[in-house]
């Protein structure tokens, strides 16, 4: 009884929480778009279901996150990934939807390691909410350099950047929007998963 009515709130949480993600893409709190990127939010929730209800969660998570960015892809939403799409629809696919479930499973793996040590569990909430929009960051733009770094709508954004070399690239890309990102995602995680974790009584992934 006690397995079933557990299951049933892990469910209920890791519902919420996509209804969440959805929702913020909706309404234009999710993505706000920068340029040729998106500044993106929907790590948030991402981290969140990660520290709270795990790595599989995590993982589920930042698959809504890239189903949504390949939607974005596929109808042109998104000025780059649109771009990349029209190079190879595959690549984009992985870019979009595979890194982001990487990613959201990583959060949760770096929180469990990090809270064995960590009594109190708040450096672990911290550093896991903070590695969210970072992982989000090197795993999307490494695969863009890795892949398509030679394509000519990359090609064209580094020319108009002034950007000769990949690591420069990604650098004046992402700039002050990856530290905005970082800084909102990492607060605001960490706010969420501190405040459920009293709420609670108790880490749900534990």
């Amino acid at each position: 009884m006690t397995q079933s009515r557990e299951r049933l709130s892990y469910m209920t949480k890791l519902a919420l929480l996509i209804a969440v993600e959805v929702v913020m893409k909706l309404i234009g709190l999710g993505s706000v778009p920068v340029g040729p990127l998106y500044m993106s939010f929907l790590t948030v929730p991402i981290a969140v279901g990660a520290i709270m209800l795990g790595p599989s969660a995590g993982a589920l998570l930042g698959g809504v996150f890239g189903a949504v960015s390949f939607y974005d892809a596929m109808t042109g939403r998104s000025a780059m990934t649109g771009a990349l799409f029209q190079v190879s629809p595959l690549h984009t696919f992985i870019l979009c939807v595979v890194t982001r479930v990487l990613m959201g499973y990583l959060v949760g793996v770096i929180y469990q390691v990090l809270s064995k040590i960590d009594k109190k569990g708040l450096v672990s909430i911290i550093v896991a909410s903070l590695s969210a929009p970072i992982l989000n960051t090197i795993l999307f733009m490494g695969y863009i350099i890795l892949i398509f770094w030679n394509a000519e709508y990359v090609q064209t954004l580094a020319s108009s950047l002034n950007a000769t070399n990949p690591i420069l690239f990604v650098g004046l890309l992402v700039g002050a929007q990856g530290l905005i990102e970082a800084v909102v995602c990492g607060i605001v995680g960490s706010v969420v998963c501190k405040a459920l974790n009293s709420a609670f009584g108790h880490n749900s992934s534990n």
